[in-house]
């Protein structure tokens, strides 16, 4: 039998599902754009990183980027 979840240990919060799903509804209509270089985003994907990181700054309850993790750890080069 599956357990419920607790709304309160969610991932992500409500104001992150209505920034995510602000920039779906605009890259369906071909008007969500990329930050640096102004292009028109057609990945779904990066239209959800796009709207998660706007969420972060908004201040929403969403958990840290994966590739933020892990930059700090980088890996010796061998030397010959």
């Amino acid at each position: 039998m599956p357990t419920k979840r607790n709304p309160s240990t969610s991932k992500y919060g409500a104001g992150a599902a209505k920034k995510v799903a602000r920039a779906m509804r605009e890259k369906k209509s071909g008007t969500l754009k990329s930050g640096r270089s102004g292009r028109k985003v057609t990945s779904r994907k990066q239209a959800i990183a796009i709207g998660l990181s706007e969420a972060r700054k908004a201040g929403a309850k969403v958990p840290k980027n994966k590739a933020a993790k892990k930059s700090g750890a980088k890996r010796p080069t061998k030397k010959k």
